[in-house]
């Protein structure tokens, strides 16, 4: 892959080089999955705008992108009787400041199923007066981030503190 973004110096930068494809050691039970690095997403806008920070990179699986760019992709099955799939996400966030690193991470079920309600969720808190802020802004920015995971733990797992290393 080429082409992307990601949020160095305290700016945003766009490169055309090739994508680096490190492994990245998620917790048990994925363990060492290939990643496409600095792949752009809207993490690289939005976490900056509301925090001071001097890097945002991203990363995404390479299977994901795979399943995305799949010319004859398949509908996902549902297994269930709410018709989610079996589908498994994860999204692991590693946060450094100086020589102190802070993870965690949240995991759901059928990320399709999943957005739906957090569509609904942001959109409810929005038309009841339930925003830090007004205008244009990032999630992070409008609403309690706890509260928020709090009120879709039916959808993703609770965010959980995984390591801490010096």
């Amino acid at each position: 892959m080429a082409a992307g973004s990601s949020f160095t110096g305290g700016r945003l930068e766009h490169h055309d080089d090739a994508s680096p494809t490190p492994d990245w050691d998620f917790p048990a039970p994925l363990g060492a999955q290939r990643v496409i690095g600095e792949f752009t997403m809207a993490d690289v806008v939005t976490v900056p705008s509301h925090l001071a920070v001097p890097e945002v990179r991203t990363y995404v699986s390479a299977k994901a992108v795979a399943d995305l760019v799949d010319p004859a992709p398949s509908a996902p099955a549902a297994v269930d009787e709410r018709g989610r799939s079996a589908q498994a996400f994860v999204v692991d966030v590693v946060v450094r400041s100086g020589r102190t690193n802070r993870r965690v991470l949240v995991a759901g079920r059928d990320s399709y199923a999943t957005s739906a309600p957090l569509a609904v969720e942001a959109t409810d808190r929005i038309l009841t007066g339930r925003t830090r802020t007004a205008g244009v802004a990032s999630a992070g920015a409008l609403f309690d981030a706890p509260d928020f995971l709090r009120a879709l733990s039916a959808q993703l797992s609770p965010c959980v503190p995984v390591s801490a290393r010096g």
